[in-house]
Parts: structure tokens; sequence; C-alpha cells
């Protein structure tokens, strides 16, 4: 995200996400941010051309990813390119969870609908 001024900084979103692990008895082993990207597109973003690339390529010493929620991931213009990414993660097994999103991404009918309006109203 953008700035420190704003309230979803990286330093914020880093701050729940370690709580999220904390809770979840997680350990976070890699940081992949992209600082101050306006989402709209993957250029530029090298962190997250970094985690896709690792998980691609099975370099991901990891089994999950956290984000802080849904429009963190990027707010591309088109709903596929963000589910496009984690669909990638899913393949090479290893797990989305958002941490400050009220539900679980578990693969129920209620996450894929929470996740297609949250990244539709990312985009706009």
């Amino acid at each position: 995200m953008s700035t420190d001024y704003q309230k979803y900084s990286t330093q914020n979103q880093s701050e729940a996400i370690a709580a999220y692990a904390a809770l979840h008895n997680l350990t976070i082993v890699r940081t992949y941010s992209d600082d101050g990207r306006s989402g709209l597109r993957m250029d530029g973003w090298q962190g997250l051309k970094e985690l896709i690339s690792d998980v691609v390529l099975g370099n991901a010493d990891f089994n999950s990813v956290l984000v802080y929620d849904v429009s963190r991931r990027g707010r591309f213009q088109d709903t596929d390119e963000s589910a496009h990414y984690e669909f990638i993660c899913k393949q090479a097994g290893v797990r989305v969870e958002y941490c400050g999103e009220e539900f679980k991404n578990d693969g129920s009918v209620m996450s894929a609908v929470m996740k297609y309006l949250k990244r539709a109203m990312a985009g706009k």
C-alpha cells in the first residue's frame, strides 16, 4: 500500500499480518512487499513478481501466503487477473490467507462470492 499516512500502510499491514500469524501459530519466513504501488497493473510489482516466480519454480519454502485483504493483492481492472495469481499459488499447494477479512478463504461459495465482489470493488 502507498504511504504511512494511510490506514493500510505497509507497516500497519505488516503488524496485522504478524498478529494473525501469531494467533494461528504460523511463522513468517519471508516478506514480499511493494511499497507505493497503485495496484492497477503488474508493472513495477517486483515483490508480487518474485512471489509468483518462487511459487511457480518450486522455490517457495512456505505453504501459505498471508495477505492483509483481497484488495491488497492488486486493484486489477480485470478481476480474473487477481484470481489468476491466487490460483497459481493454490495449484502449487500454497494457500492464500486474507488476514483482515471477515471470511475464511476456504473454497466455499460464500468465500468465492466475497472475493469476487471485493476484487471488483478494488478495481473500480
